[in-house]
């Protein structure tokens, strides 16, 4: 899809469909009363009927015969008290999805007034694409949808260059979340770790990055023996994908971005229920949000030093797979008594937060759909994010709060760290169920070591079971909008958080310094 910008009065766009705001209980303003002058009053009139009050995301379809643009979308936006500018996104998904669906294929949407220009064609631009995203990707040709091609966004008194660079950001960041999106809905006898780590050299080659991938030989080398652990049960062979992006070639420091890669969970031994195992395809979302989030950092060329690593695997039940009790022994030389073969994707992440140490991170975010128990604490509103360093969560949740994506802290007590001892090896794989997410996290820490690490448990927000008005089913994209905002934020502020959450550097200012 292609995003324009405009600085045309939104009355005088010709489009297939014209998308305005309105705020609840406000009078019209901006673009909304220059259409509805145009139109004799006819958004007021479905506004004081009570067809639309102007609530988030509610709409309201109007013809306009006689008029360049011949319908109008009215989109709420809800209290302008409460309006954020993450809103814009759910605001354009809306209208996208809404029309998308009518077989409109060029769109134009008018950004409410009062908000800063940059920033709202941004999060427009990234709603736009994020409301296309195609889930029919293997129906057969004739039952596909007809897909928006074109949205212009429409800003009459903003300045056009701070709309096009908030677009074009905007519209990487959304082409990024929607190729997450797509990499996790490909079904796992075509998403093999071998698939994905293919899909990462074309993604990688395509926005200027470095890229190796390490084999089942390579990974044995270097004593990568959780990561194998898993892989023992499928006739796929394991891949370890690492994204390298140069942005400051004279700076030490590094962010590694590691995803957990799972492209098919089936409990392994420890054998999943039947029911819902189907969506087990979704458990490499964490890999596919890292190699989304490099694709769009090479686009966007923030002066920042970047890797992100994806292992991959499959956890079957094989004559070779891994069994309660086995011992496996990982990079950094801990040994791990594995208690329950379902608890797999600490395991391969085990290997490869050490070789983001071994490849110079000073600094690591992880991202993976890690635990039931995280979807039992925070339902589907938020992702859990864990950490061993509190000055570095900290900015990162002041910095990501307006993103589109919600975080929430939990604690790493040393009671967690209690919970993971085992008494043959020096670590167990889960803790019992008390305390399941912050087991987990606390089972990665041992091998972030004493780099400032970042956990993000992703497993209640990577997919959804409904759709809403601005977004399909399935794959969200989580944490593909995180990832970019903070290292944009990092571009801009330096590594060190001392002295910068003080002050809570915001996505909003990570947006409009581009």
């Amino acid at each position: 899809m292609q995003v324009h910008v405009s600085t045309e009065a939104a009355a005088s766009i010709a489009t297939g469909a014209l998308v305005v705001p309105v705020f609840t209980g406000d009078a019209l303003d901006g673009a909304a009363a220059d259409v509805d002058r145009a139109l004799d009053g006819a958004i007021a009139e479905v506004i004081a009927n009570g067809e639309i009050a102007g609530k988030a995301n509610e709409t309201s379809l109007l013809h306009a015969k006689g008029t360049p643009f011949g319908r109008v979308l009215v989109v709420g936006l809800g209290d302008r008290a409460k309006f954020t500018a993450s809103g814009l996104a759910k605001y354009a998904g809306t209208a996208v999805r809404y029309l998308g669906k009518r077989g409109v294929r060029q769109i134009a949407i008018a950004l409410p007034g009062g908000v800063d220009a940059a920033l709202a064609a941004s999060f427009v631009a990234e709603g736009a694409h994020a409301g296309l995203i195609d889930t029919t990707l293997y129906r057969s040709e004739a039952d596909r949808p007809v897909l928006t091609e074109a949205v212009t966004i429409v800003a009459g008194s903003y300045d056009r260059s701070a709309l096009e660079a908030g677009a074009l950001r905007g519209g990487t960041i959304g082409h990024a979340v929607n190729t997450a999106r797509t990499l996790a809905l490909t079904p796992a006898n075509d998403m093999t770790p071998t698939h994905l780590a293919n899909r990462a050299k074309e993604l990688a080659a395509d926005a200027g990055l470095e890229i190796d991938v390490l084999d089942e030989d390579r990974m044995r080398a270097k004593g990568m023996g959780s990561l194998l652990g898993v892989s023992r049960g499928s006739d796929e062979p394991a891949t370890l994908s690492v994204m390298t992006y140069k942005g400051d070639p004279s700076s030490n420091e590094i962010l590694a971005l590691v995803g957990k890669g799972l492209t098919f969970d089936s409990g392994g031994i420890s054998i999943k229920p039947a029911e819902n195992m189907h969506e087990m395809k979704y458990d490499m979302s964490g890999g596919a949000g890292v190699i989304a989030a490099m694709w769009a950092i090479g686009k966007l060329r923030p002066k920042l030093n970047v890797i992100g690593l994806v292992p991959s695997s499959e956890n079957l039940p094989g004559p070779r797979a891994m069994k309660p009790g086995d011992i496996l022994r990982a990079m950094n030389g801990k040994t791990i008594e594995v208690i329950n073969t379902d608890a797999e994707g600490r395991l391969i992440l085990a290997d490869a937060l050490c070789y983001a140490r071994e490849l110079g991170a000073t600094k690591i975010i992880d991202a993976a759909t890690l635990t039931g128990a995280c979807v039992v604490a925070l339902g589907h509103a938020a992702s859990g994010t864990m950490t061993n360093d509190k000055a570095f969560v900290e900015r990162f949740l002041r910095v990501v709060e307006d993103c589109g994506e919600r975080y929430w802290q939990l604690p790493l007590y040393p009671d967690f760290d209690t919970q993971i001892k085992s008494e043959i090896a020096d670590l167990k794989n889960t803790g019992g169920r008390a305390g399941g997410a912050e087991t987990a996290g606390a089972f990665l820490k041992a091998f972030a070591d004493d780099v400032p690490w970042i956990h993000l448990d992703v497993a209640g927000t990577a997919y959804l079971d409904s759709e809403s008005p601005y977004s399909a089913k399935g794959p969200t994209g989580t944490p593909v909008r995180a990832f970019v905002t903070i290292v944009e934020d990092l571009a801009k502020h330096g590594f060190s958080t001392n002295g910068v959450t003080a002050n809570g550097v915001t996505a909003k200012e990570t947006a409009t310094s581009r």
